[in-house]
């Protein structure tokens, strides 16, 4: 019969409310719990109700280390990393309502990587910040990773033990002092100007290529939600395109804000959509815009294939296909207030709208400050000799 006991240490955490004192025990088993004392109080007056002075803390670890202390149960709590991700999974999917495609990454973020890094039978409490610090360092040495792809991992991993926390009594989550991948951003794309637009619709492969380019550039849809467009989405009597669904990963879904909006349907996409609204087959209200032979949803792989193809006999620069939602962008926000372009995009923040700003050029900004600074110059030199003229 083993005669090993536990042993364990006292650790100070800063909460919104204060410091709190938390025992750290390892069990004779190996695994290792942590348990909540109370708040830290560091006057010289006597500690209130909950909170505890340094020696008080101590004091109150050795019980528990001596088994002398029955309000603290320094048992694990009987709850594995692999049971957390999973009840976490069901709660986005179920509680949060999250689209099928987020609930479809985080599953994959899950299964892919964390399980395998932090076993699926682990204790919850066994798992530290230093266990969290070597994972995403292994990330990093293996260098095979973005940053933000990292970091996603990291969010996920958050999320698990931040709803543990909450559902059972997991005294904190890991992951909140576990240091995150630094992100550059350039803020950098690339856009297509209004003429790059129309050649390369006129080396699309066909019509409804063609359509589908300046479509995306002129209405900035993103391409789920130009594979759910259906005839009676697009008001051409009123020169509005409707978003009201996306197609993602093989079914239609809410569009990625949750929000239906509506674009501008500008000459260009309009006269792109009348010709194609006049083929033979498939223009029924309720029949999607861009299709297959069959009437189906257009295959995104192919449709790749065939923008690339067309770049290049256009003779432009290679970019992706989402770039021509950027095309939009930057041409929207030389014509529209900056509240009515995150709308016709459906941004989530502004700061995201604010991106297309930065990248569009003030061609005349050197000339506006010049002269600014011509003016002021020239207020200065009139002063001074009216100044110099009054001591005369």
């Amino acid at each position: 019969m083993s005669t090993a006991k536990p042993t364990g240490y006292l650790n100070t955490i800063d909460r919104k409310g204060g410091p709190v004192y938390y025992a750290h025990v390892r069990l004779p088993d190996g695994s290792r719990v942590q348990r909540r004392l109370g708040c830290a109080w560091a006057k010289r007056s006597r500690a209130p109700d909950g909170y505890l002075t340094r020696s008080q803390a101590e004091a109150r670890l050795a019980a528990i280390l001596a088994g002398e202390d029955p309000l603290v149960n320094i048992a694990p709590i009987g709850v594995t990393f692999g049971r957390a991700a999973c009840e976490w999974l069901d709660y986005v999917e179920h509680d949060r309502k999250r689209r099928k495609s987020t609930v479809r990454g985080y599953r994959n973020i899950v299964d892919g990587s964390l399980l395998a890094a932090f076993g699926e039978t682990t204790p919850l409490e066994a798992i530290t910040t230093a266990d969290i610090d070597r994972y995403r360092a292994g990330l990093v040495a293996e260098d095979k990773l973005a940053a933000a792809t990292i970091n996603r991992r990291l969010v996920a991993l958050h999320a698990i033990f931040k709803r543990a926390v909450r559902q059972h009594d997991l005294p904190r989550n890991p992951v909140e002092a576990a240091e995150r991948q630094p992100q550059r951003r350039s803020g950098d794309f690339r856009v297509l100007d209004p003429g790059e637009v129309a050649l390369l619709a006129s080396n699309a492969e066909g019509a409804q290529d063609a359509a589908l380019f300046q479509v995306a550039a002129f209405t900035g849809l993103r391409l789920g939600e130009l594979l759910a467009l259906r005839w009676c989405d697009v008001d051409f009597a009123k020169r509005i395109v409707h978003v009201r669904r996306s197609y993602v990963l093989g079914h239609e879904d809410t569009p990625k804000s949750h929000k239906v909006r509506s674009v501008p349907l500008i000459d260009q996409a309009a006269v792109a959509l009348d010709d194609l609204s006049r083929r033979e087959h498939f223009t029924d209200p309720d029949g999607r815009v861009f299709i297959n032979a069959v009437g189906d949803v257009l295959g995104q792989d192919l449709l790749r294939r065939r923008f690339k193809k067309a770049l290049t006999a256009a003779g432009l620069q290679p970019m992706r296909l989402h770039d021509l939602r950027h095309t939009f962008g930057t041409l929207a926000v030389q014509a529209f207030a900056l509240s009515d372009v995150k709308a016709y995009m459906g941004h989530a923040n502004i700061e995201t709208t604010m991106l297309y700003v930065h990248h569009v050029p003030q061609h005349d900004a050197a000339d506006k400050l010049s002269a600014l600074i011509t003016a002021a110059q020239s207020m200065d030199r009139s002063m001074d000799r009216t100044g110099r003229m009054d001591h005369n």
